[in-house]
């Protein structure tokens, strides 16, 4: 079996620069586009046995025709090229509403050929995959809160159902492992969190609502293959073991987050036992460089400022950002204009100002710093800087001092 695998193609992701004038489509989504058509180009070069899209073709539920009509346009290239291709429904393509049609809809509902969409729990023989020698378990994005409101459960008792939950799916995954024959590769996909696996930008901000997959599931040595989506950073959680449990990760860059990761996506074959990997790096994505800088001298800011920033090769057709911090009353010293008119090659330049001001505390009326003791003094300094979890960071202050105090 030679498969190939990518996911999290967020295609319709927008939030940086312009329109194409010839398309229409914004450039960023040309962007990703292209990322996408590099990996449809490689198989059907390759002609490879099936493509697993792990989840998340579009950035929400409710894609523009547009962008719609654009992922179609490749997945279609696909079926032509007769290659059998699985989509896993990943949580960015599902709606949160009982019985919506979830973003990749169409393509079940069209029956496009040699195109099969998993959107529920199952498992896949042969005889679902159009004859091809493997099998496959399909894991597709699950809802924790979804789950809750379906059954009627209430927050109270949110800790025992979630962890029922996550029993319930490792007890199905295990009885399809134990049914699957011996004989042929098994492929386990999945569009969730593996304990252990590094999060990038996409990290969900309501954890509670994230499927956790437990390490032991995935890393089932009766596995070929586990081809997961949802976390956009690159990674094998079961890196030089079997089975290969691997992230390819977004086909191109969020935000700044994801800076620093390049961008891949997978062939492996796989045979019953083994599975030989390959990363394929997605050449020509949009850098993004993010730079920090502290003024401490009120001499040559602009210059200062333009020292660290790359080189004009170096920034150009990049995403940029330039963080600076410094003493509010030298604001009126920093020349943005100029800063704009350095970066014009840049794709686009984000300037962010993070101005200083110094916190001066008041001692009250007839007392003397010498005469307070380090928690008072503790005290008035998180009430002027307005602390918030001041009473928490006072017990531990009282710890420190304690512990200190005894040794």
């Amino acid at each position: 079996m030679r498969l190939l695998h990518f996911a999290d193609a967020h295609i319709d992701m927008a939030n940086y620069g312009r329109h194409d004038s010839e398309t229409g489509l914004p450039l960023r989504v040309l962007d990703f586009l292209k990322s996408l058509d590099t990996i449809i180009d490689a198989a059907i070069s390759e002609k490879v046995d099936m493509v697993i899209f792990a989840g998340d073709a579009y950035k929400d539920r409710s894609p523009a025709p547009t962008f719609q009509r654009e992922w179609g346009k490749r997945i279609i290239r696909l079926s032509k090229a007769q290659i059998p291709t699985l989509l896993l429904v990943g949580n960015h393509d599902l709606s949160p509403a009982a019985g919506r049609a979830h973003a990749i809809q169409e393509f079940d509902t069209l029956q496009v050929p040699y195109v099969r969409v998993l959107q529920k729990p199952e498992l896949l023989t042969p005889n679902e995959l159009w004859g091809l020698p493997v099998q496959v378990i399909a894991m597709p994005w699950i809802s924790r809160s979804g789950l809750m409101a379906s059954l009627g459960a209430s927050a109270v008792d949110s800790k025992e159902l979630f962890g029922n939950i996550e029993a319930r799916i490792s007890e199905l995954v295990e009885g399809w492992i134990q049914e699957a024959g011996n004989d042929l590769p098994l492929i386990l996909t999945a569009h969730a969190s593996v304990e252990g696996a590094m999060f990038g930008a996409e990290r969900l901000v309501m954890l509670g609502s994230d499927l956790v997959l437990p390490t032991w599931l995935v890393k089932d040595q009766r596995l070929d293959y586990v081809a997961m989506g949802h976390i956009h950073k690159p990674q094998d959680v079961n890196q030089g073991q079997h089975p290969p449990v691997i992230y390819p990760g977004s086909i191109e860059r969020i935000d700044f987050g994801e800076a620093k990761d390049d961008k891949f996506y997978i062939v492996a074959d796989i045979t019953r036992g083994t599975a030989k990997v390959e990363w394929r790096k997605i050449e020509g994505t949009r850098p993004f460089i993010e730079r920090r800088a502290v003024l401490g001298s009120t001499e040559n800011v602009t210059e200062f400022l333009k020292s660290h920033l790359p080189n004009l090769a170096g920034m150009s057709g990049a995403i940029l950002k330039l963080t600076v911090e410094y003493p509010r009353e030298w604001d009126v010293l920093i020349d943005e204009t100029a800063l704009r008119k350095h970066t014009e090659s840049a794709f686009e330049f984000h300037f962010v100002r993070k101005p200083k001001v110094e916190a001066r505390v008041r001692i009250p009326e007839g007392q003397v710093v010498s005469s307070m003791s380090p928690l008072d003094l503790l005290d008035q300094y998180f009430d002027s800087a307005k602390v918030s979890n001041k009473d928490d960071l006072q017990k531990l202050a009282q710890k420190i001092i304690s512990a200190d105090q005894d040794g």
